[in-house]
């Protein structure tokens, strides 16, 4: 008998490995998703007000256990500030549902007469996705598990959930809330494993989740093509930040530097480009730089301090590549730059570089690190042809001297969001407004807004004829009846 495969997981504010993950087998994966699936419909013939009953229970339940899920996922990921915060996000993601469930279903049924045949009656019929997989990422592990489980299980869906097998440590105080509901313990579960075991999970499933990296996501894509099954991915971005002539300085580099280097810049929203107006470039720069060096490490304490490690040791080493790249090519680094090795966990303060261009790594590819590379621009097109030149499409921040100015400059951006005279607004639209990706960002239906539960329902019409049915022996075109 094989002995079952393990993985060791990596403290990263130490370095240490601390824990072994036993991977499942594709025949524990199986086993998982067959009992999930039986279980299915007895929790689509619940009805949504049934489920909304038991997800009431469970968020009592995530409430008890609030604190403990932030200390897990601030373990996992060394102490990103939002981490702390994630037992009560969870709870405002499960009340949302509760309270936008009920109507955003309701605005996709349908009851009335056809327009083309006004004898024939139309009725919808909403039917949820037996087993949705999700497959989330290391960078914010709970969060990004539950945007796509949570109204999963509203819509009536079981939900089988492969988290990064990086960081798996929130699992635990996340699956006992789980677990105190006997109703959603039968829908709800997760496999623990690498790569493949997400391969072994999208054959099992009746459509996937994943939120990643564009490599991966090609992989995941392509797997679900053979199956005909749908997929839903946000791949990441290279998100741009413009700065007009007119901009106020200080406003643009408080929001630029929270925005690229907040999480050590470990967001898939994080400004990852800078295009700042020529005749304001070094004032901004220097601003910026005297706000960088305030920025401190959590090195000593996770809980003080601004910057968290590299999640991810092999994140420090792409972010390293792209500097180097960037200096061989004539880039200037002003601040930062050098991966710290603290108590075995790997830093980097805020990098901020000049001199760069679109010839550039970490110009053009997805770095996920505390870089901030500032580039000059002369007109306004000019800028949007910059922000544009990008084969991702997430989103992009325009900060002017202008509500309108900004405006005017965002409506030309290519992304699925843009924020306005700041950066980082990406919460603001969590029950507000679905987007769409652009470019490499992602495929498939918005995961926010009160739309997003759409993704996990099909609808079916039911039509009744109220009058005559038609005659074969009488159905020529041009002849009245």
């Amino acid at each position: 008998m094989a002995h079952p495969r393990t993985l060791a997981v990596r403290n990263p504010r130490t370095g240490e490995s601390e824990l072994t993950l036993t991977v499942a087998s594709a025949d524990d994966v199986a086993r998982s998703a067959d009992r999930l699936r039986a279980n299915q419909p007895r929790w689509e013939a619940l009805g949504l007000a049934g489920r909304i009953e038991v997800m009431r229970r469970w968020l009592g339940e995530v409430a008890q256990r609030a604190e403990l899920i932030g200390e897990r996922d601030a373990a996992d990921t060394g102490g990103v500030s939002t981490s702390w915060s994630q037992g009560y996000i969870t709870m405002a993601n499960i009340g949302g549902w509760i309270a936008d469930a009920e109507t955003a279903l309701a605005r996709a049924e349908v009851r009335q007469r056809s327009v083309p045949m006004p004898d024939v009656e139309v009725r919808s019929q909403l039917v949820p996705y037996g087993l949705v997989g999700v497959i989330s990422p290391w960078n914010a592990p709970m969060m990004l598990a539950l945007l796509d489980a949570v109204p999963a299980l509203f819509a009536g869906s079981a939900v089988l959930l492969k988290p990064s097998e990086v960081t798996p440590r929130f699992l635990a105080p996340l699956f006992d809330s789980v677990r105190a509901v006997p109703e959603l313990a039968e829908v709800f579960d997760y496999v623990l494993g690498d790569g493949a075991t997400g391969a072994d999970l999208i054959a099992n499933v009746d459509m996937v989740c994943f939120t990643g990296s564009v490599p991966t996501g090609r992989k995941v894509a392509l797997a679900c093509a053979e199956r005909l099954i749908p997929a839903y991915l946000e791949l990441g971005g290279k998100d741009p930040a413009i700065v007009t002539e007119t901009a106020d300085i200080d406003r643009a580099t408080t929001a630029v530097l929270r925005g690229a280097v907040y999480a050590t810049g470990q967001v898939c929203y994080s400004i990852e480009r800078v295009y700042v107006h020529e005749s304001i470039h070094d004032e901004f720069v220097a601003e910026l730089l005297r706000k960088a060096e305030s920025v401190t490490l959590n090195d000593r304490d996770p809980k003080e301090g601004h910057l968290g490690p590299f999640i991810f040791e092999r994140q420090a080493e792409i972010v390293r590549s792209h500097l180097d790249d960037a200096t061989a090519k004539g880039a200037r680094v002003l601040a930062g730059g050098v991966v710290e090795n603290l108590g075995g966990g790997l830093y980097m303060r805020p990098t901020i570089l000049v001199g760069v261009d679109h010839d550039m790594a970490i110009m053009q590819e997805e770095t996920f690190g505390p870089t901030i590379p500032v580039m000059a621009f002369r007109t306004v097109d000019e800028a949007v042809s910059l922000a544009n030149d990008t084969e991702f499409g997430l989103t992009a921040s325009v900060i002017a001297g202008t509500e309108d100015e900004a405006l005017a400059i965002a409506a030309r951006i290519r992304a699925g969001s843009v924020f306005i005279q700041d950066t980082f607004l990406t919460f603001g639209k969590m029950r507000t407004i679905g987007t769409h990706s652009f470019g490499h960002s992602g495929i498939g239906g918005s995961r926010t807004g009160p739309d997003s539960i759409m993704r996990f329902i099909r609808r079916k019409a039911l039509m009744t004829n109220h009058g005559s049915p038609a005659d074969i022996r009488n159905d020529r075109y041009g002849v009245q009846q």
